[in-house]
């Protein structure tokens, strides 16, 4: 993998640190290009990095898991299931995660004091954080978004079988040294959901890597010729992983919209939905299909598929809707070369890695005017942010179909120089190292937020009871 060029701060003397990161399932998708970048980012300024997951498929996920370029050690997934006949997702990944705990534990108590871990980075799942303070490391925390707000409660036993759950995870979050979040929405969301908290968490943009979309595409990869269309085709993309909270849905109402407009009669337009399919992953096989219903039935609009890494089909030519599976990266910088602009549906995205990632390439973008986006891209210079109204976003793309290749052209430079002087690598990884290195210099314990309940032991079992309580009131239904 080619350097970044990342250099330690030079202030001080630069003294390494064992880190481990603990992801819940390495795959393909946001959370887990902000971890692996971080991981690299760090490797590269001399710690010694190593990542622990409960799930890692290397024909699914991100190519330095994958190379050796860093080091992945899997755990907690001999145990308990990812899920019980489809449903109890959330109790099977806290109790994986625990069992992915319990491990690193045991790996540290066997290494001598040099080795031992300095810092153990968690993201998305707090609840094995009163089990990592046992190693004796500091915890920094990376959150996302709160989980207890990523879950839909249509009834009251799931409203109540959520409650030590949504407990358990404030309990835990106030239990690490350092809390981070990936944009001032989210930091707000998080002094709303979490009130008993007394920590204000610091925010750490996302960054994506520059030379990974500064390479040149080759046009004869059999990946990117089933991509192709001709010179006269103008393609609209969407980048999201298969789930309804993404909102997909509001891309193809816009782009069946647009179709009917007299602007279009003469145009042969496009959309291309691309994203994060697993076959594992339920949600991701039902709305893929839900999506083509929509296209096909509704609209009456010619789809094709293909799947993830599929080559020996070619997308017939008249396709208006084309949905691809778990694309490669290659295959994503040729999208984000060729599109005419990126549509990014959700409503309150943390963050969302993908304008950036689009900017960067020049690709303007089409985001609904909440979260994470309306830190990222500026309204009217880097792309739209938009209401999640048909009729609204199906004028933006009536917008950007009637401008010049020039004006687009523009518009797209305007987002990539904005990506450069906001959201590098670089940045984020010295920000980063700042914040992990003044962590281990002395930052002091959150443990003080939760002082009336004592130790971490009692706390750690208090977690595991409520859990299993909660096992029970989902059994009884």
């Amino acid at each position: 993998m080619a350097s970044s060029g990342l250099t330690s701060p030079s202030e001080e003397p630069f003294t390494p640190m064992r880190i481990a990161f603990i992801h819940p399932d390495l795959g393909i998708g946001g959370a887990e290009r902000l971890v692996v970048d971080a991981a690299v980012g760090l490797q590269e300024l001399g710690h010694k990095v190593t990542m622990y997951t409960s799930h890692h498929d290397p024909s699914h996920c991100f190519e330095e898991t994958r190379d050796g370029t860093l080091s992945v050690k899997i755990g907690g997934n001999t145990i308990v299931p990812r899920t019980f006949v489809g449903r109890f997702y959330i109790i099977c990944a806290i109790f994986r995660n625990l069992h992915l705990a319990l491990i690193m534990i045991l790996l540290n108590r066997k290494l001598d004091g040099k080795e031992k871990f300095d810092i153990i980075i968690v993201d998305q799942l707090s609840v094995s954080i009163p089990l990592l303070r046992l190693t004796g490391a500091k915890i920094f925390f990376y959150c996302h978004f709160p989980d207890k707000l990523l879950t839909k409660r249509e009834s009251l036993l799931k409203k109540l079988y959520r409650l030590p759950v949504d407990f358990i995870e404030e309990l835990t979050t106030g239990m690490a040294d350092t809390i981070v979040v990936n944009s001032k929405f989210t930091a707000n969301i998080f002094q709303q959901s979490f009130q008993r908290l007394h920590q204000v968490p610091e925010v750490l943009y996302p960054s994506i890597q520059f030379d990974k979309f500064d390479r040149t595409v080759d046009l004869s990869l059999p990946e990117v010729q089933v991509l192709k269309v001709d010179n006269n085709t103008i393609s609209f993309l969407s980048i999201n992983r298969y789930e309804r909270k993404k909102d997909i849905n509001l891309a193809i109402h816009a782009f069946a919209r647009l179709l009917k407009d007299t602007s279009a009669k003469d145009r042969k337009l496009r959309l291309i939905i691309a994203g994060g399919y697993d076959t594992r992953v339920t949600e991701n096989v039902e709305h893929h299909q839900e999506l083509v219903e929509l296209a096909e039935a509704k609209y009456g609009l010619r789809t094709f598929t293909l799947s993830s890494g599929q080559t020996d089909r070619a997308v017939p030519a008249d396709t208006q809707v084309l949905f691809l599976q778990s694309i490669s990266d290659v295959q994503k910088l040729f999208l984000l070369q060729t599109a005419r602009a990126l549509l990014y549906t959700p409503t309150n995205e943390h963050f969302g890695i993908v304008p950036v990632e689009s900017m960067y390439m020049k690709c303007p973008v089409v985001a609904v005017n909440s979260g994470g986006p309306t830190e990222s891209v500026l309204h009217g210079k880097t792309g739209y942010l938009c209401e999640p109204e048909v009729t609204t976003w199906a004028e933006t793309l009536k917008t950007l179909l009637e401008k010049s290749d020039q004006e687009v052209k523009d518009m797209g430079q305007a987002g990539h120089d904005r990506v450069v002087s906001l959201f590098s690598l670089k940045a984020f990884v010295s920000k980063l190292n700042g914040i992990l290195v003044q962590l281990q210099q002395g930052g002091g314990s959150s443990l003080e937020t939760y002082g009336m309940f004592g130790s971490v032991h009692p706390i750690a079992i208090f977690s595991v009871i409520a859990l299993a309580l909660s096992i029970m009131v989902l059994y009884a239904k």
